[in-house]
């Protein structure tokens, strides 16, 4: 049994200054986390949405410590005490009191309509329950938590499940019960219907009462309505269970993206040798950069390989897009060039096959690409462009860009022609094909600084020995960046 208890002892009140202080800062502290509520204000992203939903819930509950604080300044209210109202406030009252319009907002986000309760102090309400007198005391903030008439009085310990949600009532009477008979602190919440039909959650905290022999002669209690700060809960709770998904979304799509990237792109790692027969045979080597974001995988391919003729095929490319829809027009878009390819279409025919192949997908996107055909034994490069940075040529410790075929992004319009260009190598000749992500700076306008960096590693590229040594230097020079885009590199080298 707990030490005895009695409701008349003299009380301590603290400083006002103190609990002054208190509610000044709680009041500031709500302004920032209310400056931080509206910077995350937009609703379509699930991370803000969370982020917002937790400035709501502190909110609410700086809202209810301010409130407390007021009540604690300020003394308990007598039981007979008129309901205060705002607009009857001093400027001196007004720091601990706030108007409803504060808490409406989480009920609104949920489809339900606000309950006006007037200030905050009206949602904390006490009562007592004497048990040798059968006597009951509420303050008027009670008679308003539960929409009750004032006229009706007050209702008795038996009466009050009458108001509660049947599944809640279990747990009410199970709370009074440990109270009135072992004496232990009553600390848990209900729902309860109020009489105008609307549902509201309190929190119920209090204490037995002790005479002095130790037996409950009645019962203590602070009723405190918590809906809205349920509601933003909750609003919490849901926001974060989105942002999870989302996120579980994200990386599941980057997942498949890398897995159809590392797939469809070629699976060689370091030089490889081409027309090993001719007398020029190809040295090539090729790498992905990621964006300096790791979400985005984008459409970007680099690609060579051997054709029947004995030929070599040489292409890079770029789709728009980031996620398994761009990684899966590539996929489709690489497959069709391979196959068309193979079956000797030149590369500006190529092209416009490719650019008929994207304008009528079922997922439209634009896309630049770059075809190129080697012959070993004339030692001749023809090819086309559509929308793409031109090859870059580097000899005798210079590099240039070759001249651009006319050739617009395949996707932007229907049944267009593509020019071809030839081009002769050297023995010692050195290809560089890339994307533009490659070359372009944040922030910058065009990518010439970029690909006046790119050219100025021309007396690097004359004394390296193959084709990955070049790529080195490249990595070297652009792999640390951060870019906003990804990119492709090819390096191919003229053999003697």
């Amino acid at each position: 049994m707990p030490s005895p208890l009695f409701a008349d002892r003299p009380a301590q009140p603290p400083e006002p200054g103190a609990v002054d202080a208190l509610i000044s800062q709680t009041s500031r502290l709500r302004g920032e986390v209310d400056a931080v509520r509206r910077d995350a204000a937009h609703d379509d992203d699930p991370q803000l949405r969370w982020q917002r939903a937790l400035c709501d819930l502190a909110m609410h509950q700086l809202d209810e410590l301010r409130a407390q604080f007021g009540q604690l300044r300020d003394g308990a209210p007598a039981a007979t005490q008129p309901t205060t109202h705002p607009a009857d406030l001093s400027p001196e009252d007004d720091a601990s009191v706030f108007d409803g319009s504060f808490t409406s907002h989480a009920g609104a986000a949920y489809g339900e309509a606000p309950v006006s309760t007037g200030s905050l102090l009206t949602r904390v309400g006490s009562a007592e329950w004497n048990l040798l007198t059968d006597e009951v005391s509420w303050s008027d903030e009670l008679f308003q938590i539960f929409g009750r008439a004032r006229e009706r009085g007050p209702m008795s310990l038996d009466e009050m499940p009458t108001m509660v949600l049947p599944e809640d009532q279990p747990r009410l009477q199970a709370m009074v019960t440990d109270c009135l008979i072992d004496g232990k602190p009553i600390d848990g919440e209900f729902r309860i219907v109020r009489t105008d039909a609307a549902v509201r959650t309190v929190h119920m905290t209090g204490e037995p009462v002790l005479d002095a022999d130790g037996c409950t002669a009645s019962m203590w209690a602070v009723l405190r309505d918590v809906s809205e700060l349920r509601r933003s809960e909750r609003a919490v709770r849901e926001s974060r269970d989105s942002l999870e998904h989302s996120r579980h979304v994200e990386r599941t799509e980057r997942r498949v993206a890398v897995e159809l990237q590392e797939a469809v792109l070629p699976p060689w790692r370091g030089s490889l040798r081409f027309a090993h027969d001719g007398p020029a045979p190809l040295d090539v080597a090729g790498h992905y950069l990621p964006a300096a974001s790791t979400d985005l995988i984008g459409g970007d391919w680099y690609d060579a390989l051997t054709l029947p003729s004995g030929d070599a095929l040489l292409t890079v490319g770029d789709l728009t897009g980031h996620g398994v829809a761009a990684t899966s027009s590539m996929a489709m878009l690489l497959g069709a060039l391979r196959g068309m390819a193979v079956a000797g279409i030149r590369p500006g025919a190529l092209m416009g096959h490719l650019n008929q192949l994207l304008d009528s997908s079922g997922q439209p996107a634009l896309g630049s690409a770059m075809c190129c055909r080697y012959d070993p034994v004339a030692q001749t490069l023809v090819w086309a462009q559509a929308g793409h940075p031109a090859p870059l040529l580097f000899r005798g410790g210079t590099g240039r860009p070759l001249r651009r075929p006319e050739g617009v992004l395949l996707g932007a319009t229907p049944r267009v022609a593509y020019e071809e260009t030839e081009t002769r190598l050297r023995p010692g000749d050195v290809l560089v094909l890339h994307t533009d992500g490659l070359t372009r700076t944040p922030g910058a306008v065009g990518d010439e600084a970029g690909l006046a960096r790119l050219l100025a590693l021309a007396p690097r590229f004359a004394e390296a020995r193959d084709a990955q040594e070049c790529l080195r230097s490249v990595l070297e020079e652009f792999g640390e960046e951060t870019r906003e885009d990804d990119a492709c590199l090819m390096v191919v080298r003229v053999g003697s």
